[in-house]
């Protein structure tokens, strides 16, 4: 036997017979000495990755274009963002994060959220989206709110586009 015999075989040819499932199998020794094992950097770079991914701020970043469309189907009858963003039936939401609820001058806000001193935050907001009566009690905002969390994250990284 020469020793070319005795290598496994090459990833690029793990792909050709079935990619990823096939180099899967072997990876988790459902078939033992098939194919070449992961090197050590690669195992330490997926596990990286993996931990990256589990992480709770990894998790709540949210995803803009998913938010757009919770921004489209739940806030957007009552609320703008954009340029041409104004007040209707609630407040123009552009440039909230920082803001003390019930400051902009284009809406009339119920003397509730005035008092509140309430300044929209990723804690303040996620709790006022999931149930704005419980985080300003007599709001005028009539809305049951949204129990996702990743709705909610979604949502506020759209938001975020909207400086």
């Amino acid at each position: 036997m020469n020793s070319r015999s005795q290598e496994r075989p090459h990833l690029g040819s793990v792909l050709r017979w079935g990619g990823a499932r096939l180099y899967a199998l072997a990876s988790a020794n459902i078939m033992p000495g098939c194919f070449p094992a992961p090197h050590p950097p690669m195992k330490k770079s997926v596990l990286l990755t993996l931990a990256l991914a589990m992480h709770p701020a990894a998790q709540a970043a949210g995803d803009a274009q998913a938010g757009k469309a919770v921004f489209t189907s739940k806030c957007a009858s009552c609320h703008s963002v954009g340029p041409s963003a104004r007040a209707a039936f609630g407040p123009q939401l552009n440039g909230i994060f920082g803001r003390v609820a019930g400051a902009t001058t284009d809406y009339k806000y119920s003397p509730e959220i005035k008092k509140s001193g309430v300044v929209w935050s990723e804690k303040t907001l996620s709790a006022f989206i999931a149930s704005p009566g419980k985080v300003v009690p007599g709001t005028k905002m009539r809305f049951w709110g949204i129990s996702n969390e990743r709705q909610i994250a979604d949502l506020l990284a759209y938001l975020h586009t909207y400086p």
